[in-house]
C-alpha cells in the first residue's frame, strides 16, 4: 500500500477542504493517506512516505504562507530530488502566480510532479474537489 501526506496549511477552510478531497482520492484508489498540518510536518518525515501532496494557499503579493508553511517546506526542498509531490491551493486575488512559482521551484528542486497543481479561487466548487481526488489518485 502507498503511503501518502497529505501536507496543507489553511486560513479559511478552503485548502482544508481540498486537502480532504486529495485524502479521498489517495484512499480510493487504495492508497493510505495520513493528514498533516504544516505545523505537524516535519522534513525528516519525507522518507516515511511514498509520495507528498503539499497544499497552500496563496498569501501577501502571491506567496506562500510565511509563518507555518513556508518554513517547514523550506526544509523540505533539498529532499525533493527525485521525489513524488503534487500542489494544490486556493486564492482569493490575482492569477496564480503563486502556483507557477512554486511549481517552478519545485522543478527545479528535482520534484517529480504526479499531476498538474490544482487552484481554485475561495471555496473549492465540486469541480476542484473532483480535481484534488484526481490529484491524489495521480499519486497513489
Amino acid at each position: 500500500m502507498s503511503k501518502i501526506a497529505v501536507v496543507y496549511w489553511s486560513g479559511t477552510g478552503n485548502t482544508k477542504a481540498m486537502a480532504d478531497a486529495v485524502a479521498e482520492g489517495v484512499n480510493a484508489s487504495g492508497g493510505e493517506a495520513t493528514l498533516l498540518t504544516a505545523a505537524e510536518f516535519d522534513p525528516a518525515l519525507l522518507d516515511s512516505f511514498g509520495a507528498v501532496a503539499f497544499g497552500c494557499p496563496s498569501m501577501g503579493s502571491e506567496e506562500l504562507e510565511e509563518s507555518e508553511f513556508a518554513p517547514m517546506f523550506e526544509g523540505c526542498v533539498p529532499k525533493l530530488s527525485g521525489r513524488k509531490i503534487a500542489l494544490f491551493g486556493s486564492y482569493g486575488w490575482g492569477d496564480g502566480e503563486w502556483m507557477r512559482t512554486w511549481e517552478e521551484n519545485c522543478r527545479g528542486a528535482g520534484a517529480v510532479l504526479a499531476c498538474e497543481p490544482v487552484i481554485c479561487n475561495e471555496a473549492p466548487d465540486d469541480d476542484a474537489l473532483a480535481a484534488c481526488q484526481a490529484l491524489g489518485k495521480a499519486l497513489v
